[in-house]
């Protein structure tokens, strides 16, 4: 039997920068189904964060994906967009760039990351308050 679960989870704030949030997400699933297959949506709902799947295990990860992109897309480049703060454009280019979702597989009622894979919330500005996902899951008993 097919099933759907959707469910919405609020973020603290946190610091610009790559946060891991795979626990936040699994410990909102905890009463998932065990289904046999199934998938996982992540979507959040702002335009200057966003979401990646990226290695869990080395800190020096999120610290060098946080300098890549902070030169891709500096707050030095001549914005129009700037009523928000400097850092506002340079987070709404960051976020068209990594994306607004994620999708995971499920495996009896697990989520079936890789071994030094993990959720991030990317948060690109300087002083965001608390961020929404809603997670969609979907799967066959």
């Amino acid at each position: 039997m097919t099933a759907w679960l959707q469910r919405e989870i609020r973020l603290a704030p946190r610091s610009r920068g790559f946060h891991l949030v795979t626990g936040e997400i699994e410990a909102a699933l905890r009463d998932m189904p065990a289904w046999r297959v199934g998938l996982l949506h992540v979507f959040i709902q702002h335009t200057s964060a966003s979401l990646s799947i990226n290695e869990n295990a080395d800190p020096d990860v999120p610290r060098d994906l946080e300098m890549a992109f902070n030169a891709v897309a500096s707050e030095d480049l001549p914005y129009v967009h700037t009523m928000e703060g400097p850092d506002d454009m340079p987070a709404h280019v960051k976020a068209s760039m990594i994306g607004c979702s994620v999708t995971v597989p499920i495996r009896e009622g697990r989520l079936v990351l890789g071994t030094w894979q993990g959720i991030y919330l990317c948060e690109h500005r300087d002083r965001a308050g608390g961020r929404r996902l809603l997670l969609t899951a979907h799967g066959d008993a």
